[in-house]
C-alpha cells in the first residue's frame, strides 16, 4: 500500500491522529500536495456516498472531515506559494431562521479543501449580510448558503434572490435535507449539491466555469 493510499484509508476511517504523519510520510516519499489533497477529497467522496446511501451517519461522517482537515493542515503551507490552487474566495452562511451549522461546516471543510479560500458567516445569517461579505472580500467567486428546515426554505430563497440582485454573475450553490434541484433552480441558484462531497465537486465546477 503506498502512502498515499494508507493517507486515503486512514481518513475513510477518521484517524486524526495518524494523518498529519501519513502525509508528512507521503511528502517524504515524493508525493506532490495536490496528488496528497485529491487523495483525500477522493477519500471524503467514498465517505459522502456512504453518508448518502445510509451506510454511516454524522458523527462518523464528522470524523473523517476532522481527519482531513488534519491532513490538509500539513498541506496548507506548501499549497499556499503557489497561486494556482486557490479557486478564490467562498462565502458560505445558514440562512436566517436556521441554526444548523454541522452540514454547513462539513460543506466549508470540503470546499476549503478543493481549494476556495472559505469566509465563514455562521448560522441564521441575513440575506443582505452575504451580500455585505462579498462587498468585505476579495475575488469572492462562489456563495454557498445552507438551508436545513423547510420553514427556512423562502429564506433560502431570499438570500439566492438578493445576492444575484446584487451580484448577478456570481456563482451561488445552496443545499440542505430540504433542497432538491428542482427547487434550487426555482430560486435561480447556479447549482445544487445533496451532500459535502459533492458541494466540493460543484463549487469547483462553478468557480472554473
Amino acid at each position: 500500500m503506498s502512502k498515499i493510499q494508507e493517507v486515503k484509508a486512514k481518513v475513510e476511517a477518521g484517524k486524526s491522529k495518524l494523518v498529519p504523519g501519513l502525509v508528512q510520510e507521503a511528502l517524504d516519499e515524493g508525493s506532490s500536495p495536490a496528488e496528497i489533497l485529491q487523495a483525500m477529497v477522493d477519500s471524503m467522496g467514498i465517505v459522502g456516498d456512504k453518508f448518502s446511501s445510509g451506510e454511516i451517519f454524522v458523527p462518523e461522517m464528522l470524523i473523517a472531515a476532522k481527519a482531513m482537515s488534519k491532513g490538509v493542515e500539513v498541506l496548507k503551507p506548501l499549497m499556499a506559494g503557489d497561486g494556482s490552487t486557490s479557486l478564490g474566495t467562498c462565502i458560505i452562511g445558514t440562512v436566517a431562521g436556521d441554526l444548523h451549522d454541522i452540514g454547513k461546516n462539513l460543506v466549508s471543510m470540503m470546499i476549503e479543501s478543493a481549494g476556495f479560500d472559505m469566509v465563514d458567516l455562521g448560522v441564521d445569517v441575513p440575506a443582505d449580510t452575504f451580500v455585505q461579505a462579498v462587498k468585505d472580500n476579495a475575488n469572492v467567486k462562489l456563495v454557498a448558503c445552507s438551508g436545513l428546515l423547510t420553514t427556512t426554505m423562502p429564506a433560502l430563497k431570499e438570500a439566492v434572490q438578493t445576492i444575484k440582485a446584487a451580484y448577478p454573475d456570481l456563482k451561488v450553490i445552496v443545499g440542505g435535507a430540504p433542497v432538491t434541484p428542482e427547487y434550487a433552480a426555482e430560486i435561480g441558484a447556479d447549482g445544487y449539491a445533496p451532500d459535502a462531497g459533492s458541494a466540493a465537486v460543484k463549487a469547483k465546477e462553478l468557480a472554473t466555469a
